[in-house]
């Protein structure tokens, strides 16, 4: 498991520094913000369309051997553009198509890496492990930001694909040396006797849409997603606008964010028992802090309002993903979390806009105060309505046995 952390850290890291020179180069190449914004819809689309069927090939192959290729397979786009770029002969319609074969390999990388990691461990200690995986994410995303500026300005565009690149190759030679711990749920490559007769893509859904806690799950991070969350752009607006911020400013907020993002990724590598119960009163509260975040004076309250709030996030998210990679059985989770990568991608690409849209017409504050309210006030009324329904007593046709009016099934049955 040290040895996995270190390679996803390392992988990770060489991710965000290509993200993010990726999307000077498209600056570079076209002068359009919007061209910008269509490279990352580009990679993300494949998601939408076939994140259920990557998940399903998880389910079917050895793990070890899924994610190795595919990581191989990302080392080799990678190294693709890389040279391109240094030979000039980089344009939009070749980094739309590599982006594309990104997403479409992402598909089946995405659930192999994540549930590989799993695979290293006693059950007990997944929700650790998936908290260590959530902390690696947040590093390497710090660490691959800075060290694009670095790579761009000594070396060259070209230098950030060939440490991606490499990183990826890191990966792949990491993974055939893995061995699980003891007491670690092995993967079988095929169902239990009883489960089905092969491994398709409408079990994994028929079980997600059956799972009412994998669908309350779905409910809680889709509103969350949507009204909140995306603090890139409601604080970005809110700083440089009502508050009078500038660059530098904004700055100062997304460092907050990003050590509160660390924090509950600590944090959220301790829990032992998560539920959506939990991830349900995380994102509560998280989104009342969004409200006072909303109403915030001056840019001082907002940053001590900024902490807690990513923490918050953090240990949610985490939670989250916990409840997503153990909840189904060993033998669809691939296909459950193809399933979650669809809807994910939903609300990724809709979100933003929906948000944007929101500012519009109620400005920075507002969006933020309003969106607050919309998923406190969702997941308040969820959770009352499901309290209704689990204390509602299930009364049977009365016999002559029987005592008139007696609840023939306790609410705990």
């Amino acid at each position: 498991m040290r040895w996995w952390s270190v390679a996803n850290f390392v992988s990770n890291a060489g991710t965000w520094m290509q993200l993010t020179v990726q999307n000077l180069l498209v600056l570079e190449i076209t002068g359009s913000a919007a061209a910008t914004g269509l490279s990352m819809s580009v990679q993300a689309a494949p998601a939408l369309l076939i994140s259920v069927l990557g998940g399903a090939a998880v389910d079917r192959w050895p793990r070890k051997l899924t994610a190795a290729v595919s990581q191989a397979l990302l080392g080799a786009i990678a190294f693709t553009t890389a040279v391109l770029v240094a030979l000039d002969r980089i344009d939009m319609t070749s980094l739309m198509v590599l982006a594309a074969v990104t997403g479409v390999v992402a598909t089946v990388d995405n659930p192999a890496c994540a549930l590989l990691g799993n695979d290293l461990v006693p059950a007990e200690d997944v929700p650790s492990a998936i908290g260590v995986g959530a902390l690696v994410h947040q590093a390497g995303r710090l660490v691959g930001a800075a060290l694009a500026g670095v790579a761009v300005a000594f070396l060259g565009t070209s230098a950030a694909y060939f440490a991606n690149g490499l990183s990826f190759l890191f990966v792949a030679s990491v993974i055939p040396f893995l061995r699980p711990a003891a007491g670690a749920v092995r993967q079988t490559g095929r169902e239990p006797e009883g489960a089905g007769s092969d491994l398709t893509v409408r079990e994994g859904l028929a079980y997600f849409v059956r799972r009412p806690r994998l669908v309350a799950l779905a409910g809680v991070t889709g509103i969350s997603a949507v009204f909140g969350r995306n603090y890139g752009l409601t604080l970005a607006v809110l700083v440089t606008g009502p508050l009078a911020g500038g660059a530098g400013s904004f700055g100062t907020v997304s460092t907050v964010l990003a050590a509160g993002g660390i924090l509950g990724a600590i944090l959220g590598a301790r829990l032992r028992r998560p539920s959506v119960r939990l991830v349900g009163t995380l994102a509560a509260a998280g989104a009342l802090l969004q409200v006072v975040a909303g109403l915030s004076p001056s840019l001082a309250v907002l940053i001590v309002l900024v902490l807690p709030m990513a923490v918050v996030e953090s240990v949610s998210d985490t939670a989250g993903t916990a409840v997503l990679q153990t909840d189904p059985p060993a033998h669809l989770r691939g296909r459950v979390l193809g399933v979650w990568g669809s809807i994910g991608t939903v609300w990724g690409l809709g979100g933003p806009p929906a948000l944007g849209l929101l500012m519009e017409l109620a400005g920075p504050r507002g969006a933020l105060v309003t969106g607050g309210l919309l998923i406190a006030g969702a997941i308040g009324t969820g959770s009352l309505l499901r309290r209704r329904r689990a204390a509602a007593p299930v009364l049977l046709r009365k016999e002559d046995h029987d005592t008139l009016g007696k609840p023939a099934l306790s609410p705990a049955a």
